[in-house]
C-alpha cells in the first residue's frame, strides 16, 4: 500500500466497496479513483463520475476505455450530485479538492461548492456507506476550503455518522489531509 493519501483512500475503498455496489467519485480528475470503483463495483455495479472541466473528464474516459472499465462520466459540478440518483441508494462516494494536476491553475474546488456536494453526497449514502475526502489545500486555493469542510465535518450528528481525520505528523509542507466517514446502519 502506497503510503499517502490517495494509498490510504485506495485502501479505505477496497475495504467498504462490493460487487453491484452503486458508487460516485463526486471529482474525477485523472479517473483513478473511479476505474478503482468500477473495479471493485464490478459489471452488476454502477460508477458515476463528475467534474467540471472539459479535460478531466476526457482523461477519466480514456482511462476507462484503456481499462476495459464503463462508468457514467458527467461533465457537471459535484454540488449537482443529488440530481442524479435518489437519497439513500449510494454505497461509497469519492472526493479529492484542489485542483486537477496538469490541469488549469486556476480551475479548483473551493467551499461555496464543495460543502454542499459534501452534503449531497450525504444525502445520498445508503445506511452504512461510505465517503472518502483526500483535502488538497494551499496554493491558489488557500486554506478556506479545508478549514470550511472540516469545519462541517466536525459538526455533523455523531449518531449518524462516523468521521475519522488523519493527520500527517511528520510530513513536509502542506500534505493532503484524508478524511474517511461512515453513515451508521
Amino acid at each position: 500500500m502506497q503510503r499517502n493519501t490517495l494509498g490510504l483512500a485506495h485502501a479505505f475503498l477496497r475495504q467498504h466497496v462490493r460487487p453491484g455496489d452503486t458508487c460516485i467519485d463526486a471529482t474525477a480528475g485523472r479517473g483513478r479513483d473511479t476505474a478503482l470503483l468500477c473495479r471493485l463495483a464490478g459489471p452488476s455495479g454502477r460508477v458515476l463520475a463528475f467534474d467540471i472541466q472539459p479535460e478531466a473528464v476526457r482523461q477519466t474516459c480514456a482511462l476507462l476505455q484503456q481499462e476495459g472499465l464503463s462508468a457514467e462520466v458527467y461533465l457537471d459540478s459535484h454540488t449537482h450530485l443529488a440530481h442524479y440518483l435518489p437519497p439513500g441508494s449510494v454505497q461509497a462516494v469519492v472526493f479529492n479538492f484542489g485542483r486537477l494536476p496538469g490541469g488549469d491553475p486556476q480551475i479548483f474546488t473551493t467551499a461555496s461548492t464543495s460543502v454542499p456536494a459534501v452534503e449531497a453526497g450525504l444525502s445520498l449514502l445508503a445506511p452504512g456507506g461510505v465517503m472518502s475526502l483526500s483535502l488538497y489545500y494551499g496554493g491558489p486555493n488557500g486554506y478556506t476550503e479545508r478549514d470550511a469542510i472540516l469545519e462541517y465535518l466536525r459538526a455533523l450528528d455523531d449518531r449518524k455518522y462516523t468521521v475519522l481525520i488523519a493527520d500527517w505528523a511528520n510530513r513536509r509542507n502542506e500534505p493532503p489531509i484524508p478524511v474517511f466517514l461512515w453513515k451508521e446502519a
